[in-house]
């Protein structure tokens, strides 16, 4: 799980918001985190700061891996919905690149089992869950990576 680095405040949406350079900074620090991991896909974020961030990941792996937009990986989607389509995933190891508070909620519901323990990302958090997918409440939170600010 990774959360957009740190993006402009204003833009003429919120989904369009820009990554600033700071916030291209941090996704390089939470990038280099996952060298040597073998990712099979990256699920990300229609947002303009989501893309940029998965894109920039896709560029310090030196990686040909594809970034698949899933529209609903937004900040005020179904964290329901979100934890169905990610069991239904064949992955052992995918990247999800969203927002808050969907990905801590996400993260928080994966490693507690509830959602009242939203797990806290920073901007360009990178947290690693180990398990398996149906299990939800069953996964172990192996690394959490918080860039310095």
């Amino acid at each position: 799980m990774l959360r957009h680095g740190h993006a402009e405040p204003h833009a003429g949406s919120d989904a369009l918001r820009r990554l600033t350079t700071h916030g291209r900074q941090e996704v390089l620090q939470s990038a280099a985190q996952l060298i040597g991991r073998p990712l099979e896909a990256i699920l990300c974020s229609p947002y303009v700061r989501a893309r940029q961030t998965a894109e920039l990941v896709v560029e310090a792996l030196q990686s040909r891996l594809i970034i698949e937009i899933v529209p609903w990986l937004t900040p005020e989607s179904s964290l329901g919905s979100a934890l169905a389509y990610l069991a239904a995933r064949p992955e052992s190891e995918l990247l999800v690149v969203s927002h808050q508070p969907l990905i801590g909620d996400l993260a928080g519901m994966l490693e507690h089992g509830h959602r009242q323990q939203a797990l806290p990302m920073a901007t360009a958090g990178l947290a690693e869950l180990v398990g398996d997918m149906p299990l939800a409440g069953g996964m172990q939170l192996d690394s959490l990576f918080q860039p310095h600010k």
